[in-house]
């Protein structure tokens, strides 16, 4: 699409894509807005929806400092290597941990203090920017749009097996695939012309078994 000059402003994801890697990497080398939802939070705290999660601290990038929910600045800030990949770790003091009334809404680690991974500040910054924006109902409106595709993706594997080729070679499959298009097109013209709403394409196994049993 670069090649041709085809690239979007905006590109809508399901969530099976995105990561802080992928969606600063797309706007700094294609000027291309990822919009997707991001995963939230992972940590413990976060999960259980209790206690301080990571995003309850406050980071200073400059003086490389991170400040807890309870106003203790951070003893240690360590960049290092995760899984092959650039990270931070920080680590409270256990003389500030240790006698905080808190101390069990923040950490299960019998010593020390809490520690906290954070990605590069580029990166960190892109991600809680992408969680804050998908949780206000502009971003969840305008995300709403891409609900039409899964329903034309689901249409194509049912009506013309697109994930299946029927043909060797990229020449033929290519045909196939244009044909294809052109059918769904024509397919859902009908529809809108004749104010027919779009008939399930298929019903699960679990639906179809529920009604043998029924029956």
């Amino acid at each position: 699409m670069q090649r041709r000059g085809l690239l979007p402003g905006e590109h809508y994801l399901d969530s099976g894509y995105p990561s802080a890697e992928l969606i600063t990497g797309s706007l700094s080398r294609y000027g291309v807005a990822l919009i997707t939802p991001v995963l939230l939070d992972t940590s413990r705290q976060a999960r259980a929806g209790t206690g301080f999660a990571a995003s309850a601290f406050t980071i200073d990038w400059e003086k490389q400092q991170v400040t807890c929910p309870q106003g203790r600045l951070s003893a240690s800030w360590s960049p290092c290597e995760q899984r092959g990949t650039p990270a931070t770790v920080v680590k409270f003091a256990a003389s500030d941990c240790g006698p905080c009334p808190v101390r069990a809404q923040c950490t299960t680690a019998q010593r020390g203090g809490r520690q906290l991974s954070l990605h590069p500040r580029l990166l960190a910054e892109a991600l809680q920017q992408a969680r804050d924006q998908q949780e206000s109902r502009d971003w969840q409106k305008d995300y709403a749009l891409r609900a039409g595709v899964e329903g034309t993706m689901a249409q194509a594997v049912a009506v013309t097996d697109m994930h299946h080729a029927r043909y060797r070679g990229l020449a033929k499959t290519h045909l196939e695939h244009v044909y294809s298009a052109v059918a769904l097109n024509l397919l859902r013209l009908n529809a809108w012309w004749n104010g027919h709403a779009l008939d399930r394409t298929r019903t699960t196994h679990l639906s179809r078994l529920e009604l043998a049993l029924a029956a």
